[in-house]
């Protein structure tokens, strides 16, 4: 089997079970539950040798996920994404609202990525390109995918040091307080932290105002920004988790949009800068619209 991903352990203050450490370690593997099963088939390896759940690590060693024979058993299927960027390392899709990255069903992204990228020539060329991080189901957008298992490993280190920073689009509701801020609210008692701008904002008779507004997660907690915006007072248009009783928007989808990327390539040392359109949805409310349309929102398309 070929290597999936790589971690070398920092010092520990205290020795720690295999099991217990690896959770969250691994992008590709990353539940307790999803990690067991990948050391009982023995998929971990410890400084070259299958690794066992009650093996213990303290720093330094150098852990192992190899790739799992049901890769190769997963099915392919096509589904039209636009490919922003791509070369041998990693590849960059737009991905659209009302799909999920991965998981057990079929229409997921992963499953469209065989047939939708150019196989790397890369020696550790991975079985399946393998995203890099995650949208959720709702959001659309920019989607980093590796496509050697170096590249993965590179990757998950950008993220862990923040250095792969990420614009998203979105429109909110309500009279927004401030036009810019720094919100630092932990989620799940994990540091949470998102700047935002605001871009534009229309008056609407149902929401009182719409606001097109720029989101920057330092952080990356699941559903940050959605609860971030909502905690605030200015909740995601059609969101349909947090929402303010009585304004949910329904028919039209999530309004976030993940924008633009910017990070140094791990592997050719080159800065990527790219852009991704936004939505027609976000243009028939802030593009074009009338006067009455601007009064009354988007109220018409509910």
């Amino acid at each position: 089997m070929k290597k999936l991903e790589s971690h070398k352990v920092p010092k520990l203050d205290k020795p720690q079970r295999l099991s217990d450490y690896l959770p969250g370690v691994f992008n590709a593997v990353s539940t307790r539950k999803g990690i067991k099963k990948a050391i009982a088939r023995r998929r971990v390896q410890v400084n070259g040798t299958i690794g066992r759940s009650s093996k213990y690590i303290s720093g330094g060693e150098d852990i192992v996920l190899l790739e799992s024979k049901a890769e190769l058993r997963k099915p392919k299927i096509d589904i039209d994404m636009e490919v922003v960027y791509e070369d041998d390392h990693l590849a960059i899709i737009n991905k659209p609202p009302g799909i999920i990255v991965s998981g057990n069903k079929l229409r997921t992204v992963e499953n469209a990525l065989p047939t939708l990228l150019q196989p790397s020539a890369e020696a550790d060329a991975l079985v399946r390109p393998h995203p890099a991080h995650r949208l959720d189901f709702p959001t659309s957008g920019l989607l980093i995918i590796g496509k050697t298992s170096k590249c993965v490993t590179a990757l998950n280190r950008l993220f862990e040091n923040r250095e792969i920073h990420k614009t998203y689009t979105a429109i909110t509701i309500g009279k927004m307080k401030k036009e810019s801020d720094h919100i630092d609210s932990s989620i799940l008692k994990k540091s949470a932290i998102t700047d935002y701008k605001l871009i534009k904002k229309i008056p609407s008779e149902k929401y009182d105002e719409l606001n097109l507004v720029e989101l920057y997660p330092v952080t990356g907690r699941r559903h940050q920004l959605r609860i971030h915006m909502h905690g605030i007072g200015n909740p995601l248009l059609g969101d349909s988790t947090y929402f303010k009783e009585g304004l949910q928007s329904r028919g039209n989808g999530l309004y976030l949009h993940a924008t633009r990327l910017k990070f140094q390539h791990p592997i050719i040392d080159q800065l990527i800068e790219v852009e991704a359109t936004l939505p027609a949805k976000f243009n028939k409310v802030f593009s074009g619209v009338s006067e009455s349309q601007a009064k009354q929102g988007i109220s018409e398309e509910e």
